[in-house]
Order: structure tokens, then sequence, then C-alpha cells
């Protein structure tokens, strides 16, 4: 029998961090957003979309150790179940109420991308004068209209209407969990989710691979001498401005000036006021407390570059040995290259196992990993900008980010977050899909004497696919990754593509010299008010 109290105390136990690790979500979302948005163009309801939208990508995430905590705990380190799981309905309803978890935030998740997120940004562009990306953007978020009845009908139908034409409001909800529960909701919203995190891979393989190259290295390389870089820009000028007055003192005397001698004093122009506004920024920084402080912490940010390099590294070679177990061990390209057991030493996987008796622990690893994605994503964004094909809707800057920028970004984050339980599956397979649960394995004893019978001793062995079902129970987080064999299958290869990806930005952010203490803050496409706001 399950008894009662101890039922309660690991239920409040894992929840309780969960809730705490939730109120920690919410304030870095706040600051996040609050850190990058535009101080003269901020809207309310944007910056509420997109704190919300991050903080129910970052909460999903989140799930995923209290899941793998639950399933694990139910047993003890020998292989039997606790008193209090001994009972399959107490074991049915803890799974249920996960699942329902995961059912209530990809719900909310697809309601995201496909209504809220969407609605919001063209209330927004209605509202903004300058519309010369808008129909590049709406070219990016038209794809997904047409896509949008396919899913609900794929989630929701064909359900069944509540038996009791009678019922209460809360009994007809009770009955939707209830079919959700069922193969087929289970199904329904695995595909949902699954194409979202197909998207969410093109987005991690495009921005997290070369963010996990740049952030660290950046931090390790560091940035350029301030007064070198006024010294440069005063010599420069110096230089546009002779060139300027050399132009001008051709038509000193009334000639007009010829066609390239006009276009070249317009490039000219141009490039001296970006100079000028460069100047300015530069001043700026030289006077900004903050990057005397960053200066004074410099051996800090090597060492924290240094940390960074190693985990990225880390990171490389278990999904690389995770992918060649797969090619070697799995049963092929039509069953989504599933392996039966860890045949080949995961690093990270060994270190999860370790870690994961001792709940907090594994709990914070997940979350630093959860949060090393977002902030290479980040980094990756920030540096490359959010493109359609070959041609950049928007930039991300600290405190002048436009609010549709913002939408994007929230968007692209959540994606890049859903995607991450396939990721940290593919650096711990054994820990997301059984935690650390063992079973007992009956295995005949060898004997002398065939007459006196057979005898059987129980070996306990680590949970994997050759289990038996009723000994071991896998996450939800799992059966919703693995539902479909095809997605598997293209996870496997966006694997791959993430570390090639992930070289080839490693190369580049190392042929790279140091950039400017301004990076990003002044380009020749932004306008002065940019610099208003930026000094103000």
């Amino acid at each position: 029998m399950a008894t009662p109290g101890a039922l309660l105390s690991e239920s409040v136990l894992g929840w309780s961090i969960f809730t705490i690790v939730l109120l920690v979500i919410l304030a870095f979302c706040w600051v996040y957003i609050r850190k990058y948005q535009s101080r003269q163009e901020s809207e309310v309801i944007s910056t509420i979309t997109a704190i919300c939208a991050l903080a129910i990508a970052l909460i999903t995430s989140a799930l995923l150790p209290v899941d793998i905590f639950l399933v694990s705990f139910m047993k003890y380190p020998n292989g039997t179940y606790k008193e209090w799981a001994a009972n399959n309905e107490t074991r049915q309803h803890i799974e249920n109420t996960v699942l329902y978890g995961y059912y209530t935030l990809y719900s909310i998740i697809l309601l995201c991308v496909f209504l809220w997120i969407p609605f919001v940004y063209f209330y927004y562009e209605e509202k903004d004068e300058d519309n010369s990306n808008k129909c590049l953007v709406n070219l990016t978020l038209l794809p997904v209209f047409p896509v949008h009845p396919c899913f609900k009908r794929v989630t929701f139908v064909p359900l069944e209407s509540p038996p009791n034409r009678n019922s209460t409001q809360w009994e007809k909800v009770q009955y939707l969990f209830e079919e959700l529960g069922s193969s087929h909701g289970l199904a329904a919203l695995s595909f949902s989710i699954s194409s979202l995190t197909l998207i969410g891979m093109l987005a991690v393989i495009t921005y997290t691979a070369y963010g996990m190259s740049v952030l660290p290295l950046n931090l390790i390389k560091g940035t350029r001498s301030i007064l070198y870089e006024r010294l440069e820009n005063t010599e420069d000028t110096e230089e546009v401005e002779h060139q300027i007055d050399k132009l001008k003192a051709k038509c000193a005397d009334g000639r007009p000036l010829s066609m390239r001698d006009r276009r070249n004093l317009q490039d000219l122009e141009a490039k001296l006021q970006v100079l000028r506004r460069q100047g300015r920024h530069l001043e700026i920084a030289e006077r900004n407390c903050c990057n005397k402080v960053g200066s004074a912490l410099r051996p800090m940010k090597i060492l924290l570059g240094v940390f960074f390099i190693l985990v990225a590294l880390l990171f490389f070679v278990t999904l690389f040995i995770s992918n060649l177990d797969k090619a070697l061990h799995s049963a092929g390209i039509s069953t989504g290259f599933i392996i039966f057991g860890t045949n080949l030493t995961n690093p990270l996987n060994e270190l999860l196992l370790a870690l994961q008796p001792v709940f907090p622990l594994d709990y914070v690893l997940i979350t630093i990993i959860t949060m090393y994605f977002v902030f290479t994503s980040m980094a990756g964004i920030r540096n490359m900008g959010i493109w359609f094909f070959w041609i950049r809707l928007y930039k991300i800057k600290p405190q002048r980010t436009r609010p549709q920028a913002l939408l994007f970004l929230c968007m692209i984050l959540l994606l890049i977050v859903l995607h991450t339980s396939y990721m940290i599956y593919s650096l711990a397979p054994q820990y997301v899909m059984y935690g650390s649960q063992k079973y007992l394995l009956q295995t005949p004893l060898p004997t002398a004497d065939p007459s006196q019978g057979n005898h059987t001793a129980a070996i306990t062995k680590i949970c994997d696919a050759d289990a038996p079902e009723d000994q071991c129970t896998v996450t939800r987080s799992y059966l919703f990754l693995h539902k479909f064999w095809f997605f598997s299958t293209i996870y496997y290869f966006g694997n791959w593509a993430f570390l090639v990806v992930f070289l080839i930005g490693l190369v580049v952010s190392c042929c790279k010299g140091k950039k400017s203490v301004i990076e990003g803050e002044v380009d020749a496409d932004d306008s002065d008010f940019s610099d208003d706001e930026y000094v103000h």
C-alpha cells in the first residue's frame, strides 16, 4: 500500500523545487526582455507577450527534471518499488499529473506560436509608420496560418463529446484531459510539438551552434582598447573631411560636379556621419563605469570564457558519441535510430546519473544546461541578427531593440528551448528516458546436479529498452519526443548538422580579431534617433 505521508512528501519536494525555479525563470525573463527592448518604442502588450512567451518555454524545460525525478524516485537503488509506489494506480496518478502539465504547457506554446505572437506583431505593425520590412515579415509568418487548421484538426479531432450532455464545465474539462490522455491525444499533441521542434532544430543549427563558439571566444579575446579606437576614429574622420573638402573645391568656381564626383561625395558624407556617430559612442563608452568595471574583471571574463568553451567541447564530444552510438548500434533509419541501451560511454549521461539521487543537483545542472543554450542562442542571434534568407530584418541591440524584433526573438528562443528537450536527450539518453531506475532480472544459476531443479538469482540492472514495461517507467517527455520515428530520424541528422556548423563557427570565430567596444551599436543604416535613445 502506498503511504499517503510518503507520497505527499515526495510530491511536495519535487513541486516545491519546480515552484522556486518558476519564480527564478519569471525574474530572469523580465530582466532579459527589459535589457534589450527599446526605451522609446516599447509597448506594454509586446513586452508582456515577450516575457510570457520566453517564460513558458523555460518553464516547459524546467518540467523535464521533475518528470525524471518522479519516475526515478518510485524505486529503491536495488530495483524494487518503494512502498508508496508499489500500487500501479498510484504510479499512474503521478504520471498523469506530469502528463497534464505537459499538455497544458505545450498547448500554451501552440497558442503563442500560432495566435498570440502573430496577433501582437501585426497589431503593433499597423501602428508602425516604417513598413519597409513588413512584406518580408508577412511572408515569414504567412506559412503559420495555413498550417494552423491542420494542427487544430490533428490535435483535437476526432475527440468525442462528453457522454453526459448535462455535465458541468469542470467535468467537460476533465473529460477532455482524459481523452487527450488516450493514445490518440498523445499522438496528436506529440505530432504538433514535434513539428514545432523541427523548426526549433533549424534555429538551433543556425544560431545556437554559432553562439556556442562565438560567446566563449569573445570573452577570451576581449575588446579593443577604447583609447586606440578613438585615435583611429579621429584619424579616419580627418581623412574623410579632407577628401570631402577636395571634392567641394572642384565646384568652388561654380562648375557642377560630375556624376561620379557627386556619388563619391554622397558616400563620403554618409561615411563621415557614421564616423562621427562612432566617435560619440566611443566617448560615451570611455565615460561608462560598466566598461571600467569590465576591464577590472578581465581575468574573470577569461576564466568564464575558458569554462564556456570547455562546456561547448563537452557537449560536442557527448553529442558526437551519442550519434556515433546510434549509427553503430541502432535499429536503423526506419526506427528513428533508437538504440537499445548505451553501448558507448557517454560522459554527460554518466554525470547526470551520478547526481540524480541527490535531487537538486541534477535539477540545477539541467537548468544550467538550458540557460547555457539560451545564452549561446542569444549570442548567435545578436551577432547574426534576424534574417529572412539573405535579407536582414532586425538587429538585436541592448536597450534599442524594436518591439517587432523582440517578438521574433522570443519566438525563436521559444522554439530553440523547445528543441533543447531533444538535445538533452541526445546528450544524456539514459537519464532522460528512465532516470536512475533499476530493475530486478531473474537469471538461472548453473547447477551441477540437474535433478535439484532450476535455481534463479535476481540481478539488478539499469533500466533500458529491453526492460519489462511493469518494471521501468518511461518519462512522459520521452513519449512526446519519440512518438513518430521520422521526426527522430530528422533530429538525428540535425545533430550531425549541428556539429558541423559548430566547427565552422569555431574556425570563423578563431580567425576573427578582437571586436570593437561598441560592436553592433553603430551601423550605416541606423538613424540618429537610435543615437538619441542610446545617449539618454
